[in-house]
């Protein structure tokens, strides 16, 4: 499977992989400040955006699969790789597969304790529910402050101050996506993240958390830095699940500074 992805911008590459939600264009708030830098290349994974979903097994490892079969299909070896909550997981394994260079991990799921992804589970999945119910409405309530601050009160600090184009490709993208059922259950369901002994990873690695994430909680970052040693973590303050969003400028900084 070639997975849809766009390309823009000259320079180093650098692969963007999404979470749950709009594929790639989930990335839109900090694209092309990132492109006047480097050659971005964002992908969509199976099931999401462009992509059809897998015809087998939906699970990290056959997503992560697919994402390294990209980067041999376009010769991308070598490339440094950003994610975001799932993606943050997907490129965290290809660092731990030695696929890739430098990592930057935002917020990535792989990390909780049973309670905590029980939590997880039983908050996000009605979410997904109430947004495909409200599917033909979702133009409208995000498009309203008090609209935006009770769907994405779980995703963002402060929901009401972002825009309608930020965050409505990926609020439809949760209500559309055929895969997120099966992402959904091979996060909830299957084994959590593993980790890459010190000296192992091919590139730097780093791992951006906001203070206020209430999908993968802070206190995820200690498990994820032990069980990568060699990662440096970045704290984002007064931030959400969605670095992209609740601190733009920050992200785009952060990551150009820690790929190569």
């Amino acid at each position: 499977m070639t997975l849809n992805h766009i390309r823009r911008g000259t320079g180093s590459p650098l692969l963007l992989v999404h979470g749950l939600g709009a594929g790639w264009r989930s990335w839109a708030p900090i694209l092309d400040d990132l492109a006047r830098h480097r050659e971005v290349i964002a992908v969509d994974l199976p099931g999401f955006g462009q992509t059809p979903p897998l015809s087998g097994d939906v699970s990290i490892a056959t997503l992560t699969d697919s994402v390294a079969d990209f980067i041999r299909e376009q010769g991308l070896d070598g490339v440094s790789t950003v994610g975001q909550s799932m993606g943050g997981r997907i490129v965290l394994e290809l660092a731990r597969r030695g696929v890739g260079a430098d990592t930057v991990a935002l917020d990535p799921g792989g990390f909780w304790s049973p309670r905590e992804r029980a939590v997880f589970a039983a908050t996000l999945r009605p979410s997904i529910a109430l947004v495909r119910a409200l599917r033909g409405t979702l133009p409208a309530l995000l498009g309203n402050p008090v609209g935006r601050t009770l769907l994405l009160a779980q995703l963002s600090t402060r929901p009401w101050a972002l825009s309608r184009e930020t965050v409505l490709a990926d609020v439809r993208g949760l209500a559309d996506s055929p895969s997120v059922g099966d992402a959904m259950d091979a996060l909830t369901k299957g084994p959590l993240q593993q980790g890459a002994p010190a000296g192992t990873a091919p590139g730097r690695v780093t791992i951006g958390w906001g203070r206020r994430d209430l999908v993968t909680v802070p206190k995820q970052a200690d498990r994820a830095t032990r069980l990568f040693p060699d990662a440096s973590l970045h704290w984002f303050e007064r931030c959400g699940h969605f670095p992209q969003w609740d601190a733009p400028r920050e992200a785009t900084q952060l990551i150009l500074d820690r790929t190569s």
